[in-house]
């Protein structure tokens, strides 16, 4: 029986785990395997906690993932768990431009009415259809302002980049970080090129079918009535005993047919060695073994983020909070990124009668902002969001969560880093990377590789 040690017990490494287990595919052959998973914090779950405190639900750190990509449903269904998709208030979304909430425009006609952007930006907007192929990577601004125009860039773009990745659009990789976008370009010429081909086929495709066909790739915002720990704590429990809490692994060595993992408890020997760490733990643990895997993992930056919750009985809210939230770009000059209004995209996040609110401080480009103490953080969120909501006193529960490195940012060149370690890796047999420091940060894609792996290391047995 091969012996698999796991290092990491967040949702990364408890689904390549459970997937190792309970392979999805039919078509893969079901092994025994001895799999312990080390996670060094007392509890299992990673950046996904949910914490119920005075009534109110908060999240951390995820709040869910796109129901667009079927492996996490399949898991959820494996798991015997039911996802919560959100509201139809998920739809629609502000942003902080001009000094005021602007509800995101959800179809052309209506962007081309809004005042989110000038005429001028919307004319530089349709030039795109004309605009060249960039090279094979760029940053997020440079393929934006030369596909798009910089207004775009700055008005719709940044605070995307903020909003999913805490991320600088001026460091981001466009591949990495927004790989479909940069395939569309090199695949049909054009981002309006690519949305005027694909409907055409759309089209055909629903006179062949009979059914409706939806152009955009969609997807709607999913986690569970508990919130999204419920997936990670699920899968510890069917984990049992495999799952080793409160134990570290700090080096590794290979000996001639297996691996050594030195841990805070004792010496382990393991035939297969999963890293699912975050990449600058990762790194801590390959710097005797690999220097030059270590430093590239070290080179993979995490900004600091802090989450502040703030609960209030409703009457103390003059906006109606009929939304998801809003997010604000750089140039407005505001303390925050955005805020999430959580109790109305999803059930059971307040009491009756209570607004949730969910405002993240800090990010690539004000890392210093999460770093403040507690009073001045909270007194920030306060006088931003005052004049916004219109709130009409303090709140009735404040909750700050820091993050000292949270989110890794695909900064330019990420991809050409992965291959280099890709490649190191293949001198090691039975060493494996995984997590959302390589190729997707969200919950879906932390899924997908976990069992694209077990696939992978099965089919290789």
């Amino acid at each position: 029986m091969k012996r698999i040690a796991i290092v990491g017990g967040g949702i990364s490494g408890l689904t390549v785990a459970y997937a190792l287990l309970n392979p999805s595919s039919p078509s893969v052959v079901k092994r025994e395997f001895d799999i312990t998973v080390f996670e060094s914090d007392n509890r299992a779950g990673g950046k996904i906690w949910t914490d119920r405190t005075d009534g109110f639900l908060c999240e951390k750190g995820a709040n869910g993932f796109l129901d667009n990509k079927p492996r996490t449903l399949e898991l959820c269904r494996s798991l015997g768990i039911d996802p919560l998709r959100s509201n139809e208030n998920s739809r629609k979304r502000f942003l902080f431009v001009h000094g005021k909430l602007n509800a995101l425009p959800e179809s052309p006609p209506a962007f081309i009415k809004s005042d989110l952007i000038s005429w001028g930006g919307k004319l530089r907007m349709l030039m795109e259809y004309n605009a060249p192929k960039g090279p094979e990577d760029e940053t997020v601004a440079d393929f934006i302002t030369r596909r798009l125009g910089k207004e775009a860039l700055e008005k719709l773009i940044d605070p995307m980049a903020s909003g999913i990745y805490a991320g600088n659009p001026y460091r981001m990789s466009i591949k990495s970080c927004f790989p479909r976008i940069k395939e569309l370009e090199q695949e049909y010429g054009g981002l309006i090129k690519a949305l005027l081909k694909i409907r055409k086929q759309k089209r055909q495709q629903q006179k062949v079918s009979g059914e409706k066909v939806s152009v955009a790739p969609g997807g709607t915002l999913t986690s569970f009535y508990n919130g999204a720990q419920t997936m990670t704590d699920t899968l510890a429990e069917r984990l049992g005993d495999r799952l080793k809490l409160g134990v570290s692994v700090y080096g590794i060595v290979k000996d001639s047919s297996s691996y050594k993992l030195y841990t805070s408890k004792d010496t382990v020997e393991a035939d297969i060695v999963i890293i699912a760490s975050p990449a600058y733990a990762a790194a801590e643990i390959l710097k005797d073994f690999d220097m030059e895997i270590s430093r590239f993992l070290f080179d993979i930056p995490y900004p600091h983020v802090s989450v502040v919750c703030l609960g209030y009985k409703k009457e103390k809210v003059g906006h109606p909070l009929n939304g998801f939230g809003f997010l604000i770009p750089h140039i407005e000059g505001r303390k925050i990124l955005g805020t999430l209004w959580d109790s109305s995209i999803f059930p059971n996040r307040a009491s009756e009668g209570h607004a949730l609110l969910r405002t993240m401080v800090g990010g690539a480009q004000a890392p210093e902002m999460a770093m403040l103490d507690d009073d001045k953080i909270i007194s920030l969120v306060f006088d931003e969001l005052r004049p916004v909501l219109s709130l009409r006193s303090e709140p009735d529960m404040i909750r700050v969560y820091r993050w000292e490195k949270a989110i890794p940012q695909y900064i330019l060149g990420h991809s050409k880093k992965i291959m280099l370690i890709e490649k190191r890796l293949k001198s090691y047999p039975g060493l494996y990377l995984t997590g959302n420091a390589y190729r997707g940060i969200g919950m879906n894609d932390c899924v997908e590789s976990g069992y694209k792996l077990a696939d992978e290391i099965i089919a290789h047995l």
